[in-house]
């Protein structure tokens, strides 16, 4: 009988079977986590950058006496050109500008306009500090979205929506309130912070008729790459024929030149805050970001430059405060926010009752603030707020600047 013959291999199961490593084993670790910081670091630091740009211009165009608006625009922009420019070759945070593919017809056509009215903006911006407080600039800037939407209506962006306009008219209504309660209006300072917005207006509709395109998304930082130089020639100009005939040594050295270095890079800074805000962030945070910064301002300018702020500018304000947050984030939105909020707030209580009783004790502070500086409109006699810029500035800077009488 003939044997079967057998093959001496055994049938292996086909998971059993190691594949082949198609990477060294040793590089395919996992990079640990790279350290990021809370959101809210981020926060602060916008808001704080953006609160002392505003306070330290209005210091030194107004209270060190340095009135050249203009200059201190141009400068500003000179020094973003520079910064921007240096940041291009030095890191990556400019790479994005690689695949904008910008030439020099596009750059006539569409950045130097844009950059004409960013120009103008800032002009009126900074010549209205002259003028008014900072308490009141911010509530007129408050009228901002509404510019912007009959701006994007007028130059065909987008077809009127007169429920919209209905959702934005809160925003007049309590700005006109606010201005009526204005102790010190100055119709000439208001003229040219109108004409500032309706300009930042316009800035802002080009812009995003030019962002409608895929391949010219840029982030606020490589925007001011752009823009910066432009601005800054324009500026330029006008300031060589209105300020520098005007304008002495003197008035640098008053001010002093480490001050005007402070400055420019705090204003710089802000710009490198919004892109990483934007980043770690949402909207719905910028958005009310933005809202505090402008009551913490409020405050800052009643605290700092002793500004009067009345009751009837407080309530006005509120309503605009209201309905500008109400028009960007919509009904719908602000129900599901509302009750987000109120499920975090309540956890937050139980897992942290401490910090929570500071933030209400702190925010109970911040309102009898307001309403105490509203229905008082009277300061402690000797109190001059002056002083308070001059020795908080004179700490850091060491030049001996004097401020007008408060």
């Amino acid at each position: 009988m003939e044997k079967e013959r057998t093959s001496g291999e055994v049938e292996r199961p086909e998971q059993a079977v190691a594949a082949l490593p198609i990477v060294n084993p040793v590089t395919e670790k996992a990079e640990p986590p790279k350290a990021t910081f809370h959101p809210a670091v981020y926060v602060a630091t916008w808001i704080s950058l953006s609160s002392s740009v505003i306070i330290f211009n209005k210091w030194i165009l107004d209270s060190a006496k340095f009135q050249f608006p203009v200059f201190l625009t141009t400068w500003h922009l000179l020094f973003a050109t520079l910064m921007t420019q240096i940041m291009a070759r030095t890191t990556n945070m400019l790479d994005s500008r690689k695949s904008v593919p910008m030439t020099g017809r596009i750059y006539l056509r569409a950045i130097v306009p844009i950059g004409l009215f960013f120009s103008l903006s800032l002009i009126c911006g900074n010549i209205t500090y002259l003028y008014l407080s900072v308490a009141f600039i911010q509530m007129l800037k408050a009228t901002t979205p509404v510019a912007v939407l009959l701006a994007t209506w007028s130059l065909g962006v987008a077809p009127p929506n007169f429920k919209t306009l209905g959702n934005v008219s809160f925003i007049v209504v309590g700005v006109v309130i606010a201005s009526f309660g204005e102790i010190k209006f100055v119709l000439i300072g208001v003229l040219f912070q109108l004409g500032g917005i309706v300009f930042e207006a316009i800035r802002l509709v080009m812009v995003q008729r030019l962002l409608s395109s895929a391949e010219f998304k840029m982030d606020p930082l490589v925007s001011l790459y752009y823009f910066a130089p432009a601005c800054a020639a324009m500026n330029g100009m006008v300031c060589l024929f209105w300020e520098i005939p005007k304008m002495s040594m003197y008035d640098i050295w008053n001010v002093g030149v480490f001050t005007l270095l402070a400055n420019a890079v705090v204003a710089f800074l802000l710009n490198v805050s919004v892109v990483l805000l934007i980043g770690k962030t949402s909207s719905l945070v910028y958005t009310l970001c933005g809202v505090l910064k402008d009551i913490l301002l409020v405050v800052a300018s009643m605290v700092i430059f002793g500004d009067p702020v009345s009751a009837l500018q407080i309530f006005g304000y509120s309503i605009a405060l209201a309905g500008l947050v109400y028009y960007k984030l919509g009904g719908d939105k602000l129900k599901e926010y509302y009750s987000l909020a109120g499920r975090q707030w309540a956890e937050y209580g139980q897992t942290r009752p401490i910090a929570r009783r500071i933030v209400v004790i702190g925010g109970i502070v911040l309102v009898l603030m307001l309403l105490l500086g509203g229905f008082g409109n009277h300061l402690p006699s000797g109190y001059n707020p002056n002083n308070l810029a001059q020795n908080t500035f004179n700490t850091f800077v060491g030049d001996k600047v004097t401020p007008h009488g408060g």
